[in-house]
């Protein structure tokens, strides 16, 4: 096991397997090609290499990476820097090949390091100080709960109408196209239901359970959340029979606005590493 030959040395560019990590320019690459890892991740990278093989307990990092006059759910945001940095070493919490978790006490970087004096630095774990991750300043804060709650019940709102309207789909099938004898709009509704109900239950799952990954996961999906969910925005235009042209059209106006009211909700119950988790 490496020594603390890193941080003794006064060395800049750290490498790991593949993967090369220039603590003066707070960069991570691989192979040459540079990653996307953001701040808070890539300090803790540094406090760990800066001390190879030795466990860095969680106040350590906390001292290191958040001033002490900075209030943030310390257990969830470094879970989450934890998490990313795996994530971006192709790294497993069960199997680590860099990054060990040592329960109830830290982490410890096992991965075997080739280190090579590039730059001067005293101490690489801090030779640039880290920047703590910035707020969403242009969100409101409120009670976690209540953001939860209204995400969740937004879910519900749509699983209410994948279950009216399979409940009727003879109305649905009988909605004819213009010059088409294809049920498209019967089909179409089918099929988004078949897709929307179980993606439904994992985002209120995910929410009810307090997923601490959920913002990233409900990020990378938005795309698909968007799609369908501007597809049934114009369901009320279904019932425009029944409750008018103007409901109708306010009723669609309102729903093309939810996908990014959910974005948004999400991004203030899960901000930039935010909230509850359970320590690793």
């Amino acid at each position: 096991m490496p020594t603390d030959s890193t941080r003794s040395n006064g060395v800049s560019i750290v490498r790991f397997g593949v993967f090369e990590a220039d603590l003066k320019a707070r960069e991570l690459r691989k192979d040459g090609r540079r990653l996307r890892l953001q701040e808070q991740p890539f300090s803790v990278l540094a406090a760990l290499i800066g001390r190879p093989g030795t466990i860095v307990t969680r106040e350590e990092l906390r001292a290191e990476l958040w001033p002490s006059d900075t209030f943030v759910d310390f257990d969830h945001s470094l879970n989450t820097a934890v998490n990313k940095l795996r994530d971006v070493l192709g790294d497993s919490a069960t199997q680590p090949r860099f990054i060990e978790t040592v329960a109830r006490r830290g982490y410890r970087f096992v991965g075997e390091i080739e280190a090579q004096a590039v730059a001067a630095a005293v101490n690489l774990s801090k030779s640039v100080a880290p920047t703590p991750a910035a707020p969403d300043h242009d969100l409101p804060r409120p009670h976690r709960g209540l953001t939860r709650t209204l995400f969740g019940l937004i879910q519900v709102m749509y699983l209410v109408f994948y279950v009216s309207a399979l409940f009727h789909w003879e109305e649905i099938y009988g909605v004819a196209w213009p010059n088409i004898n294809v049920p498209i709009v019967f089909i179409a509704v089918l099929v988004t239901a078949a897709v929307g109900i179980p993606l439904r239950f994992y985002l209120l799952s995910g929410v009810s359970f307090d997923h601490s990954r959920l913002g990233d996961k409900f990020h990378r999906i938005f795309p698909g959340v968007l799609l369908l969910d501007q597809l049934w925005a114009i369901a009320p235009f279904l019932l425009m029979t029944r409750i008018g042209f103007g409901p109708a059209l306010g009723a669609t106006a309102a729903l093309l606005y939810v996908p990014f009211a959910e974005r948004t909700l999400i991004r203030m119950a899960y901000r930039s590493g935010e909230g509850n988790q359970r320590p690793d």
